[in-house]
Formats: C-alpha cells, structure tokens, sequence
C-alpha cells in the first residue's frame, strides 16, 4: 500500500493539464485591518465519550503604513480560555511581521513569522483544507502551526516562480520525543536561543493552471542546550495541488532527519532519567482526492473526499535503539465539506487510525466541525 501511494504522488506531482488555478484566494488579512478564522469541533473516538471542542478563536491585523510597508499579526486562543498550563487552553502570538515591499521580485519580512513548510502550515485558515481536523502528516511529522521569529526574503520570479528563504531561531533537540518527533522543540518566539540560527525556505511554481507544485527544507543546529552534541536537524518537503473541473487533488511528502540521534538520547535520558527514544529519521506522507458532487456555488457547493497518510516517527532509528512499531501509523479519513458561504465550511469524517503495533488499540473517530473566516 505505502508503495502504491508514494507512486501516486509521484503522479500527481508530475502532472500538469492546464485548468483553474487551484490554490486559495488571499486571507482576508490582506484585505482589511480586521479578520480572523474559527475552529468548532465535536471529535467522538469509538468506544469513548464525545468532545465538544472550541478549537480555535483567531484574530488577524494587517496595516499598511504606506504602498511599500506593511503589518501582518496574528493572535489565538485555543480550546476557549486559558488558565494556567497549556491543557487548559493555549494564547499564542502566531504572526507579528512587518513586510517591505521593494518590488515583485525582492521583498524583505522580518517579525515572528509561521515556517514556510508544506500545504498546511502556512494556509491553514478552516476552509481551504478539507477534514475537520488537520492532516497527520502536517501536525506530526511537520509540527503545524510552526512560527518562529526571524527575517528574510521573499518574492515571485518570472511567470509564477514564488520563493521565500528565512533566517529563523532554531528548533530545541532536548524537547523531541518518540511520538510526537520534534514538534515538542519549537521555540515559538519566547526568549529564544539563537546560537545558531536555522535557515528555511520554500519554492512553489503556479505558472500553469490548475496545478501547484512546491518544495520546502529547514536546516539548523538544534542542540544548544547540549553543546557537545550536533544534533542538526535537516528537513525536505514536496507537495502538490491539482484541481480540473470538479476533481481535486492533493499530495504531500515529508522526511526529517535528526543527526547524533543515539547522543541526544543519551543526553537527554541523563537529564529527565527516561530514554525519549528519538529517531533519526522520521517520515510522512498523504495523498488525498476530492471531488465537488455539487458544484453550483455557495450555497450549492458540496466536496466528498478521501485522503490515505502514513506518518512514522521512528522511521529510522540510531544504532542500538529499538524501533516502536505503536508510532508507525496509517490513517483512511473519508468525508465531506459544505460550503453554505465562499467563507464558511461546515465538516464532517471518520478517521480509520491503525498503527503496526500489535498491542496499542486502534482507533475509529467521528468528527464534525464548524470552521469560518471573515
């Protein structure tokens, strides 16, 4: 099966009709001072109790303080309140950038500014993706909503070549972990150690209609806090969007790889007493078609979707370190998404999650979910 499907997104990687564009229309940021998005969820695991859950409340800033200097900010609040520690709600500062438009080709950004990697991260706004949660891949293995603070370029080039390269603080090893992989060791902005900066960046080519291709790296020295190790961490990305008429399609590929593996889990099992078990290559990826039965626009606009993933935080382990099968896992997610309004999605799918595990339970999960932006 893992074959098949990474000869799909071969595929659809490589295709190219020409049709629609498919990428999404600008955020509302970008057309008034004032917009935002939000997340409202019931997830019911088989076998357990429902969860009434409002995800996310995001407000979002843009000015301009003249044609060639602008302000993008970014604030939300998740699971509705904060008190305390995280599990009790989370108050993030997502974006904080000011931009400095020199011309089509070269801009300057500079602020707290979310990563460019992948599909998701960067465009995550509840309506241009489909299933009311977001992909595996692109919370496990790409750890979404990624944002540090940094500075760098980006721009278009010749006829739809979009590029953007950054200088960001880097990520910390001694926060990765087996299940998770490193989305544990983002820095998010606060007090950040910079020791050495990491650097990132993406390329996308939107020059034929219909189709988006991009491709996406991070490389940076991650283990500050354990200065003897050099646990650099290296990560490369390719993705793809394809819309014709009323088919859909998506694909994603992600690897990271973790240098000094077996070190940093040494070290770190020095420090807390429990070996994270770290791998030294983690993988993941999805393909997902989609297809629009009722395409007569809001409120006739009705998408049906499947999306197949594979996400594996122990892809590769270091010498001497046991693989865990219980965080190899796959996922079928099947369903639909409304759109009574261009801005309004209204969600639901069952998600099939097995791992290769013999041991861990499987899991079967009903979602519905409300998202809007404005």
């Amino acid at each position: 099966m893992k074959q098949i499907l990474l000869l799909v997104f071969g595929f659809v990687l490589l295709a190219s009709p020409a049709q629609a564009q498919s990428t999404a229309e600008p955020p509302p940021s970008q057309t008034g001072p004032f917009s935002g998005y939000m997340d409202f969820h019931f997830n019911k695991p088989e076998g357990l109790p429902g969860e009434l859950d409002f995800h996310r409340f995001v407000l979002l800033f843009h000015h301009s303080f003249s044609p060639r200097v602008r302000f993008v900010g970014e604030l939300e609040v998740e699971h509705a309140f904060v008190e305390g520690l995280e599990d009790a709600g989370e108050l993030e500062l997502e974006q904080a950038y000011v931009d400095f438009l020199l011309s089509r080709s070269f801009n300057v950004r500079a602020g707290m500014m979310l990563v460019p990697i992948g599909i998701i991260n960067e465009r995550h706004e509840p309506p241009v993706y489909n299933g009311v949660e977001r992909p595996f891949v692109d919370t496990v293995i790409v750890p979404s909503t990624w944002f540090e603070g940094g500075a760098g370029i980006h721009g278009e080039i010749g006829r739809g070549l979009r590029y953007r390269v950054f200088v960001m603080a880097p990520l910390n090893a001694l926060e990765f972990n087996a299940d998770e992989g490193i989305r544990e060791g983002r820095q998010k902005g606060s007090r950040a150690n910079v020791r050495n900066f990491a650097t990132t960046g993406r390329a996308e080519y939107v020059g034929i209609p219909g189709l988006t291709v991009g491709a996406s790296f991070w490389t940076g020295d991650s283990s500050f806090e354990a200065p003897r190790l050099d646990a650099t961490v290296h990560i490369g990305e390719a993705d793809a969007r394809y819309q014709r008429d009323r088919l859909e399609l998506r694909a994603q590929f992600a690897q990271v790889a973790i240098r000094d593996a077996g070190r940093l889990n040494d070290a770190i099992q020095g420090l807390t007493g429990i070996s994270p078990n770290v791998a030294r290559a983690l993988r993941g990826f999805y393909a997902e078609a989609g297809y629009r039965v009722w395409n007569q626009g809001s409120p006739r606009d009705l998408v049906a979707f499947v999306r197949y993933e594979n996400f594996d935080t122990q892809y590769r382990m270091p010498s001497g370190f046991q693989r865990l099968p219980q965080f190899d896992r796959d996922a079928i997610v099947a369903g639909a998404t409304y759109y009574p309004d261009p801005d309004i999605a209204l969600k639901f799918d069952y998600v099939r999650l097995r791992s290769q595990s013999q041991i861990v339970r499987n899991t079967n999960t009903v979602n519905v979910g409300l998202g809007w932006w404005f």
